[in-house]
């Protein structure tokens, strides 16, 4: 079964860049956006029917997806050892990016722009702020384990830089009106996000079970000294 959880991150990485990239063909063919006036947002693309259905579904899958990553994430960093605060710090920014994501899907720049919009920060900013937190942990915490070749962690960083670059060019670039530059920007990012999502399944591939924690039920008579761990192999 575990074996199995380390493909999770690869099927999440292509479900959503196969699919958003399919909703931005079937725009182009339907002619709701023109490429020849300008390059078209990622929202701007699943703004209208059909294509705002699937977009909306590549997104909602996506966003469930997310969130069983960021789950089996936090367990493992628990089981490597890595304390509560930070890792439910990491978690919740996970969680959060997964709901952006969502609303991004439901409530079209469209329809409902400014809902939209916050969607898009959850999803961007906190996505990033997400993998981010990942890296500091890694570099915080020197003993916790690096699974995969030594070259991943530095691709993790250069990925995680030029996202964080391409946000900024992105918001500025739209505030001078350059909707075609930084519509390319947006692109850029998501497809970042959606790799760096893919690249836990180096991570998940050294997964063997997870400790599964008792905790007591609170009664009247005098709780056991100590919570019972289990050791759980599939």
């Amino acid at each position: 079964m575990w074996g199995y959880l380390s493909l999770l991150p690869v099927i999440l990485a292509l479900w959503a860049i196969i699919g958003v990239w399919l909703v931005f063909t079937i725009a182009v063919i339907n002619s709701t956006v023109d490429l020849t006036k300008d390059f078209p947002f990622i929202s701007l693309c699943g703004s209208f029917p059909p294509q705002s259905c699937i977009f909306s579904q590549v997104l909602n899958v996506g966003a469930a997806m997310v969130v069983c990553v960021c789950i089996v994430r936090y367990h493992q960093l628990r089981d490597w050892g890595v304390r509560t605060w930070p890792n439910q710090l990491i978690l919740w920014s996970g969680l959060l990016c997964a709901l952006g994501t969502s609303i991004v899907g439901n409530f079209q720049v469209k329809n409902q722009k400014h809902t939209h919009l916050v969607g898009a920060f959850l999803a961007f900013i906190l996505g990033n702020l997400y993998f981010w937190l990942q890296l500091f942990l890694s570099w915080r915490i020197r003993g916790l384990p690096q699974p995969g070749a030594p070259w991943i962690g530095p691709l993790r960083l250069s990925m995680c830089s030029l996202c964080t670059v391409l946000i900024m060019a992105m918001i500025v670039l739209h505030s001078w009106l350059l909707r075609s530059a930084s519509a390319a920007c947006e692109w850029a990012v998501a497809m970042l996000l959606f790799m760096l999502f893919g690249l836990f399944a180096v991570d998940f591939s050294v997964l063997d079970g997870c400790n599964l924690c008792l905790q007591p039920r609170q009664s009247l008579s005098p709780p056991p000294a100590s919570p019972v761990s289990l050791q759980v192999q599939l």
